[in-house]
């Protein structure tokens, strides 16, 4: 999945057959990060956005991977990914000087493009379009795999169809799950993410999701979103950023515990196999809509302002 040069460089994938969670996965986190802004981020996305997108990070979600295919936008494609060089299922990690040696990876779009989207001197257009690259494909496990291009070369079949493992991933199953359980509406799917967040299942795991550190790093040492920003608005200060590298390692880890281990001609659609990633998809999704709306109320509002 290794690309070519670095022009602009946020995204929240590879040749143009990868995308990341697919339209439908991209515009839940865009409507779950809605659900959490703090008042002058949701005013900068709201007045940035206008009434192309209704003002809402839901419908923008899928621009980037729109785009990529125009020739205006090729330096963006392998922004969306980053390509872990580890050994699934046996051993699975995410280093960025051996996976991003380059600089040319999800990781290092982050940095550049939080920057990017409070740089008052660039015009609306240019500041639009890095609000528009999201934090979502680092939650895509495939995202942050090297192994078979992504999973892409992969074969995998999916509600009978034959596609490719990467594919079922970012749309297959979430189109499935859509259909049967939420009336195949991206709307109504978040709006049952938001409550599980706010007062369901999710609610006690939440704060974790916008930790900066692995869960075995002692509290004393954690960083915090807010740190992590700083370190982009202060390059010198802070290099890597924690955060992107620290979800990318956590959405890896999922390559190793779940994501290959299905057998030949199984259809992962309709299997225990789909049982079984349900949940890490919707989790995934929600977390990085919850992770969306921290980062940029850090970058409005000084603070992530959320529970």
């Amino acid at each position: 999945m290794k690309l070519s040069t670095l022009t602009l460089t946020l995204s929240l994938s590879a040749p143009c057959a990868v995308y990341g969670w697919g339209a439908s996965g991209h515009m839940t986190v865009g409507y779950v990060a809605m659900q959490f802004l703090s008042p002058k981020a949701l005013s900068f996305v709201q007045s940035s956005l206008g009434s192309t997108y209704n003002e809402s990070l839901g419908p923008a979600a899928t621009w980037a991977d729109d785009v990529r295919s125009e020739t205006a936008f090729s330096w963006s494609a392998p922004f969306h990914f980053v390509d872990a060089e580890d050994n699934p299922p046996t051993s699975c990690s995410v280093s960025e000087t051996r996976d991003c040696g380059n600089g040319q990876c999800i990781l290092t779009a982050i940095a550049n493009y939080t920057s990017r989207v409070i740089n008052t001197s660039l015009s609306a257009e240019q500041r639009q379009e890095a609000l528009k690259f999201f934090l979502g494909d680092i939650g895509q496990p495939l995202h942050v795999e090297a192994l078979e291009v992504g999973g892409n070369d992969i074969s995998a079949k999916c509600s009978g169809s034959s596609t490719n493992l990467h594919a079922t991933w970012d749309s297959g199953m979430i189109n499935v799950l859509l259909k049967a359980n939420y009336g195949n509406s991206v709307t109504t799917w978040a709006n049952a993410l938001v409550t599980r967040i706010k007062t369901g299942t999710y609610k006690s795991l939440a704060a974790g999701w916008i930790s900066c550190s692995s869960t075995t790093t002692p509290a004393s040492s954690r960083r915090s979103i807010e740190e992590d920003i700083a370190g982009v608005l202060n390059p010198r200060a802070i290099t890597p950023l924690a955060c992107p590298l620290v979800w990318a390692s956590e959405s890896n880890a999922f390559d190793c515990s779940f994501v290959f281990n299905f057998s030949t001609g199984q259809d992962l659609c309709t299997s225990s196999y789909f049982t079984g990633a349900v949940p890490i998809i919707e989790t995934q999704i929600a977390k990085q809509g919850f992770r969306l709306a921290a980062w940029l109320n850090v970058l409005f509002d000084g603070a992530t302002n959320l529970p």
